[in-house]
């Protein structure tokens, strides 16, 4: 299953533990069991890193949030491609009741 996982600064992180964990990052890898797909630095806005990883269950995510919830607030959604969602959504949507045709 693919994870979108979405970081901010906590606000109570001085600016000198927020550079730490930049250097923290250069060093350190991803745990095994996951995949990555995309990880971002965005230059402005809400989120200061953007993670798209791909892992068979959900522990090796869980690390990644354990070791980094010191320095960021973290929120992990479940996920799948807009290729994959196109291609299910029109089965899922014929089988959810709302969309039955009534007679």
């Amino acid at each position: 299953m693919d994870f979108v996982a979405l970081m901010r600064f906590r606000p109570s992180v001085p600016a000198a533990e927020r550079d730490a964990a930049s250097a923290r990052r250069a060093g350190w890898q991803y745990p095994d069991g996951v995949k990555v797909l995309a990880e971002y630095w965005p230059m402005s806005g809400e989120y200061q890193v953007v993670s798209i990883v791909s892992a068979e269950t959900i522990e090796p995510v869980m690390e990644i949030v354990f070791e980094w919830h010191d320095v960021f607030d973290i929120v992990v959604n479940p996920a799948i491609s807009a290729d994959e969602g196109l291609r299910v959504g029109p089965e899922l949507f014929g089988r959810l009741p709302r969309m039955q045709q009534t007679g």
